[in-house]
């Protein structure tokens, strides 16, 4: 635990794998976010720095964690020809970067760490806000492997479950297809509850019968009473299950493969959010079809 780490995007994931790491002892010298204030906040609840830029994050690191929205952030946090954090003093330095991102962004970025002596992992994490917290994220990661062996010490403090999955980009593909599968499970239990609901049949009763047979599922489990009381807190947003649908979907598309499914299960994310719903979680698609 002796290596220093920073983390940036300090979000409802970065936020509490900071903590978790902190929890347990790391030594966690930074914390960075686009939001200063919440950056700000989180660094004096830990006891670190809120360096006001990237290079000053990666000066004061060994390895430095990325949690952030999208692609566009990604290589903008990357970007080898202005202030990131590769521009200054990154040779020797760990970059293990945890958001869902198509994976060519994932190949880019080890590409560009290279060129200065530096080295990424990418580590997605099928899990959420609770897990992160309490250290049992499912992770699977991607990249060299003497990467994954360095990063292997503060992942085990973070996951119940990590995978290494191959070269650069591999686990990225695998993450894609868990979400899309994932989001489609998500809205055929919106649909299924909400066609129960019209039909007039008791939703308690409905949810019990789905538990032990073929329409089970894990999402079942963790959506399925939020859907039915509305109680649609943020643990994994619509905007992001939109966004990760079109991963999928890009990359079936360059495969030349159909996926009805799948573009029907974006199309009503990229709805939720032109409603003004993106923020909700995704099991607020619930309100795109009960009838209220």
């Amino acid at each position: 635990m002796s290596e220093r780490i920073a983390i940036v995007g300090v979000g409802r994931m970065g936020g509490n794998i900071a903590r978790r790491l902190k929890e347990v002892g790391h030594d966690v010298v930074a914390v960075f976010d686009t939001n200063s204030e919440s950056a700000a906040a989180l660094a004096k609840e830990l006891g670190c720095e809120a360096p006001g830029s990237l290079p000053e994050v990666t000066s004061i690191s060994d390895i430095v964690i990325t949690v952030v929205t999208d692609d566009a952030s990604m290589y903008e946090i990357f970007d080898t020809e202005n202030s990131s954090l590769l521009s200054e003093n990154a040779s020797g330095k760990l970059f293990i970067n945890c958001a869902t991102l198509s994976p060519q962004t994932h190949i880019d970025v080890e590409k560009r760490a290279k060129k200065v002596d530096a080295s990424t992992l990418e580590a997605c994490m099928a899990s959420s806000i609770t897990q992160a917290r309490e250290g049992s994220l499912y992770l699977m990661c991607g990249g060299q492997p003497d990467a994954f062996d360095r990063a292997k010490p503060i992942l085990e403090n973070l996951s119940s479950s990590l995978r290494y999955i191959g070269p650069s980009g591999e686990a990225a593909k695998v993450k894609a297809l868990v979400n899309m599968v994932m989001n489609i499970n998500t809205a055929a239990l919106a649909e299924g509850l909400a066609l129960g609901h019209a039909l007039g049949l008791d939703l308690t009763m409905l949810r019990e019968v789905f538990a032990q047979t073929g329409a089970n599922s894990r999402v079942l489990e963790t959506d399925s009473e939020d859907m039915v009381n509305r109680d649609f807190d943020c643990y994994f947003s619509a905007a992001h299950a939109a966004k990760d649908s079109g991963i999928a979907n890009q990359l079936a598309e360059k495969e030349g493969l159909s996926l009805p499914l799948s573009i029907a299960t974006e199309s009503q994310y990229r709805e939720m959010i032109s409603k003004g719903l993106g923020e909700l979680d995704k099991s607020g698609i619930a309100e795109l079809t009960f009838k209220r």
